[in-house]
């Protein structure tokens, strides 16, 4: 790829960052994980197919290690039993970029014979979809367009689902103010834990 190609396609991307709409939605949705997690005891469940599949994946271990208790339930095997892990506490981020997923329209029905109570945020290109129709909260993407030459292969779209994950971890360190203390209990090895405890040490709380 020639600079002038690779130059135009993170143009793209950033842009496509810049261009998240901005709502009262992510203090809702900060709010309603706060609420079940860390006042309800409950956990934050995540969940998509393919690749939103897979953002949804690293959103939830990113909570994990800041603090707020997650785990990610794959859709296709919620249908054979994992669903079983689901309790009335928890909420549910659910990530579409059509928001018309088979797998977790079907989630949700099911979700609700199990929960009946249960509370969905909703990441989607398509806030006038049948799964953002169904949500207690919904943050659109701004539906960019893909880098992709095709114009199909999720590209820029997760590029932007995971910058909404970061909003979402974020706003909710700061809630709960997560310090170095709490990085560094959760972090035991590697880089990051051995400098969150050197923070420790400094006096950073």
């Amino acid at each position: 790829m020639i600079n002038e190609a690779i130059s135009s396609i993170l143009q793209q991307e950033a842009e496509a960052v810049r261009n998240i709409p901005i709502t009262n939605g992510y203090e809702e949705a900060v709010t309603l994980i706060v609420k079940h997690v860390h006042e309800l005891g409950g956990n934050l469940i995540t969940s998509g197919m393919g690749k939103a599949g897979q953002i949804a994946m690293n959103i939830a271990t990113t909570f994990c290690s800041t603090g707020t208790p997650a785990y990610f339930l794959h859709p296709s095997e919620a249908q054979h039993g994992d669903l079983g892990i689901v309790r009335k506490n928890d909420v549910m981020l659910l990530i579409s970029n059509s928001g018309k997923t088979r797998e977790l329209l079907e989630l949700v029905e099911l979700t609700r014979g199990l929960v009946p109570e249960m509370q969905f945020i909703v990441i989607t290109g398509n806030p006038d979809s049948p799964l953002a129709a169904e949500a207690t909260i919904c943050l659109p993407t701004g539906a960019p367009k893909e880098v992709c030459p095709l114009g199909l292969t999720p590209t820029t779209s997760t590029t932007v689902m995971t910058v909404i994950g970061d909003l979402l971890v974020v706003g909710t360190m700061k809630r709960i103010n997560f310090g170095y203390p709490d990085y560094a209990k959760r972090h035991h090895g590697g880089y990051l834990g051995s400098k969150s405890r050197e923070q420790c040490k400094t006096g950073n709380k």
